[in-house]
């Protein structure tokens, strides 16, 4: 460890990644070629559900493909520096998150993205599905990996403060990806059956306070409609009921594209974000829908295979942190879609539309083929 951390630099920074990036080049083919299938059909499906709207389409594809020239660039990175650079990482997206708070912009009630002079308009939470898991990473490396209870507070402050952020924001969504993706962490890391439980009843205790203090009325609303839609259902019950409606009328192939009647006569709210797997169900069917998830689960498979192949326990915590958060917005998404939980606005990864989430989606996963792909990361550079 003490060679990894005193690895020295021979001519400055940037020479030193120039000369790191030829020996680093460390891309997964497997992983590039899943993540790229999920794209392009994303693209497909986005075409669709956005009324044959070229530009907007050319517009995501521009972002994919600086997306997809970021992971390439990312995983020519060498280990070392993505250990050193962790607390600027993280300081750095905390710092958006407080200037989002004072001049970001607004959006449907949330306070969410910034517009910087010179940058595309970006969502400085989603940066944190990187972040949050390098700088665990970082922690237990230092600690040689040990968890002790002191180490369980530091993580849950490392997770806490920019979480706390997110929910100020309100994003309660992100929020709670971010704290089950750090429980998984912890759990990775080694913890212990009694805190899990622990967690659970404290969990459970703070639930009525959330829901009298932390909640406002339409997250109430959210939730309680979920066990009844048709209470109401031309208002809080509308979006799981046409939700709904649209998977179940899709059957095994679908009616094709371009061909359904809830997403293209736009009864199917936001059919090209949160409710994009509802158009992939009712235009291409069970089918498509069953391929898509196939190929999530292959590349969180393919992640967790990376991560436990990595010779490093920084590569190996970081790459399962990014691996356990992706597979959370997939899992949380379809349930949301179907109806199993409250619709908390959680993008589809690389398929809905939205440039931050599918740029910081690619650059995790260029961070993990960089720091788990290489044999031995002490080596000197």
């Amino acid at each position: 460890m003490t060679d990894f951390l005193n690895t020295p630099t021979t001519s400055g920074f940037l020479p030193y990644l120039t000369n790191t990036a030829r020996k680093n080049f460390n891309l997964d083919p497997w992983l590039t070629i899943l993540l790229g299938l999920v794209a392009v059909f994303g693209l497909v499906v986005l075409y669709s559900s956005l009324g044959k709207d070229q530009a907007a389409v050319v517009a995501l594809v521009v972002k994919l493909g600086f997306g997809f020239g970021l992971m390439v660039a990312a995983c020519c990175i060498s280990p070392l520096t993505y250990f050193r650079l962790t607390p600027m990482i993280y300081v750095g997206v905390v710092l958006l998150l407080v200037v989002v708070m004072f001049f970001g912009e607004s959006a449907k009630g949330s306070q969410r993205w910034l517009d910087l002079p010179g940058l595309p308009r970006f969502q400085p939470s989603e940066l944190l599905k990187l972040a949050i898991p390098l700088m665990i990473g970082w922690y237990f490396c230092l600690r040689s990996f040990k968890l002790k209870l002191l180490d369980f507070c530091v993580v849950l402050a490392i997770a806490g403060i920019p979480t706390a952020l997110v929910l100020l924001q309100p994003d309660y969504g992100t929020a709670m990806i971010l704290l089950l993706g750090t429980a998984g962490v912890l759990f990775v890391v080694g913890l212990r059956w009694y805190w899990i439980v622990l967690a659970i009843v404290l969990f459970a205790a703070l639930v009525p306070f959330a829901w009298l203090y932390l909640l406002h009325d339409y997250h109430r609303t959210r939730i309680s409609i979920l066990f009844n839609p048709d209470s109401d259902p031309q208002n809080a019950g509308w979006n799981i009921l046409q939700s709904k409606t649209a998977i179940g009328s899709g059957g095994l192939t679908g009616k094709g594209l371009f061909n359904g009647t809830q997403s293209q006569l736009d009864f199917l709210p936001e059919g090209h974000t949160d409710f994009v797997l509802a158009v992939i169900g009712e235009e291409l069917g069970f089918v498509w829908c069953t391929l898509l998830l196939l190929c999530y689960l292959l590349i969180f498979i393919r992640v967790l295979y990376l991560s436990i192949r990595s010779s490093n326990g920084f590569g190996h915590l970081v790459s399962a942190g990014i691996a356990i958060i992706f597979f959370l917005y997939v899992v949380v998404n379809v349930a949301m879609v179907l109806g199993l939980l409250p619709v908390i606005g959680l993008p589809l990864p690389l398929v809905s539309y939205g440039g931050t989430s599918a740029v910081s989606t690619l650059v995790s996963f260029g961070v993990v083929m960089a720091i788990c792909t290489r044999k031995q990361w002490m080596d000197r550079e």
